[in-house]
């Protein structure tokens, strides 16, 4: 059987376009890690200007929070916590496997880690279902739904996030240590909400 003539013209024509494709590449890195860290700032300083205005609202009030606010549980944001500077951890776990090509070690971390911010959020409604006081019962109970309902809204992005990495995760070869951009991306908001929640639980539950 004879085999095929390769013509010189369409490889020198394929060597070519491949090489504009690699020059491009070059000419143009990705940037998307720095698209995200530049959202993140940006909601940062949204969070950093609601921060500012509670402690404006406390600085002004002799008594804060003002009198007749019940006392706010402990028990329950304590465990929330916990929980989830450990998602920290475990989500770190699952960027350390891609990038060893253990794609099923990222996806078991994956998935624990949605179910603690899953754990998370249900802790939050619980909490909400049980306070003494509503969103307009004075200037503390305003403030209070405000921030924690904001920072409910990133957690729940986060884990809508994370369960898209996860479900991607599945599809043969769309993850390796050499492309994991959606597992880093997780992984870098949820440091985020993070690092934001831990802000909120000392501002309104403990100092």
């Amino acid at each position: 059987m004879q085999s095929p003539t390769i013509d010189p013209a369409k490889a020198d024509l394929n060597y070519h376009h491949t090489a504009t494709v690699d020059a491009h590449h070059e000419e143009h890195p990705d940037h998307r890690i720095f698209g995200l860290l530049v959202f993140l700032v940006a909601e940062g300083m949204i969070f950093m200007g609601l921060f500012g205005a509670y402690l404006a609202y406390r600085s002004t009030l002799p008594v804060w929070p003002p009198e007749g606010t019940p006392e706010l549980e402990l028990l329950l944001p304590g465990v929330n916590t916990i929980n989830l500077i450990a998602s920290s951890f475990v989500i770190h776990n699952a960027d350390s496997a891609i990038k060893k090509n253990d794609v099923q070690g990222t996806q078991f971390w994956m998935a624990v880690t949605a179910a603690m911010g899953i754990t998370f959020l249900v802790g939050q409604v619980y909490e909400y279902t049980h306070l003494e006081f509503g969103l307009n019962t004075n200037l503390f109970a305003s403030a209070f739904y405000v921030l924690t309902g904001f920072h409910g809204l990133h957690v729940t992005v986060g884990v809508l996030a994370i369960l898209a990495v996860l479900w991607r995760s599945f599809k043969k070869g769309h993850y390796s240590n050499e492309h994991h951009f959606g597992i880093q991306a997780a992984e870098i908001y949820w440091h985020f909400v993070d690092v934001i929640w831990i802000i909120l639980f000392g501002l309104l539950y403990l100092l």
